[in-house]
């Protein structure tokens, strides 16, 4: 049994927060430098150069990289044989965040559904606990903003729809989001499982980076096919037309019941903001 410091994980994951809300992932920064160079149309080549003259300026002076910073979501594997010693793991996630985003100036945005009170500090964390073998204690952090997540869809397709079906909810609600998600999106699809796992497919694909095709060269295949629809829906960057409406699709694929077939859409805009720490 390998025993890990609660301080440490503390420590860490307050750094890792930080630094994810002002530096953009460079597999994302040299997405849009990608796009940059092939993009055809000059209103949306300018608007790439905006976008990577902001990222630039947020990483220099430590600013972030969108007002919106964001609901903290966590996903964690726990190694079997690790233990967290001094402090409960939950408790320590969210206190790191907390501090991290009272230290670095970021929006609290957390609030009562109904009451619309804020909570004051961005908590709970929402948090994907995982158990796996070994002694490693992996976490992944994710700052989703409002807009991309409210584009976001779930539905239960029926087995018959196969993959022109998912083909289609995937186009028709991209097309519906339009310039809401502030494109260049990246787009996680779920599909399989069950109603709810779908969803966290889907939002657990946008951690794979852009320049890492899927290990499955039949996903991979179907990954390709959608951004490329996407991209010829001509929306564009932030909405005012282009090529690039998307910078990549990433898709995690489960079995399912033999009378289902759930499809979920996590959209994320071009402020990708994402890392993780190996402890």
């Amino acid at each position: 049994m390998r025993n890990i410091d609660a301080q440490e994980v503390h420590s860490r994951v307050r750094e890792m927060v930080m630094h994810a809300a002002t530096h953009l992932p460079r597999d994302v920064e040299q997405a849009l430098e990608n796009a940059k160079q092939t993009e055809p149309t000059d209103t949306a080549r300018e608007i790439l150069d905006q976008l990577l003259k902001n990222a630039r300026l947020a990483r220099e002076k430590s600013l972030p990289l969108c007002q919106d910073t964001g609901v903290a979501i966590f996903f964690v594997e726990l190694g079997a044989q690790c233990r967290i010693q001094g402090g409960d793991l939950t408790e320590v996630l969210n206190e790191a965040m907390v501090e991290a985003y009272e230290k670095a100036y970021l929006r609290k945005s957390l609030c009562h559904p109904l009451t619309r009170a804020n909570t004051g500090n961005n908590t709970p964390a929402f948090i994907h606990y995982e158990l796996v073998s070994g002694q490693e204690l992996k976490i992944q952090f994710m700052a989703k903003g409002g807009g991309s997540e409210n584009m976001s869809r779930c539905t239960m397709l029926t087995p018959a729809q196969g993959w022109e079906g998912i083909k289609e909810f995937v186009f028709n609600r991209m097309a519906e989001a339009g310039p809401n998600p502030c494109p260049p999106t990246i787009v996680g699809v779920g599909v399989g499982g069950t109603f709810d796992l779908a969803p966290v497919l889907a939002k657990k694909a946008l951690f794979r980076p852009l320049d890492q095709p899927h290990p499955d060269s039949d996903v991979a295949a179907m990954e390709g096919e959608l951004l490329q629809g996407i991209n010829e829906l001509g929306i564009g960057p932030m909405g005012l037309g282009g090529a690039t409406t998307s910078l990549g699709v990433r898709m995690n694929v489960s079995p399912c019941h033999i009378a289902s077939l759930p499809l979920a859409i996590n959209v994320q805009c071009h402020s990708s903001r994402h890392e993780e720490v190996v402890l």
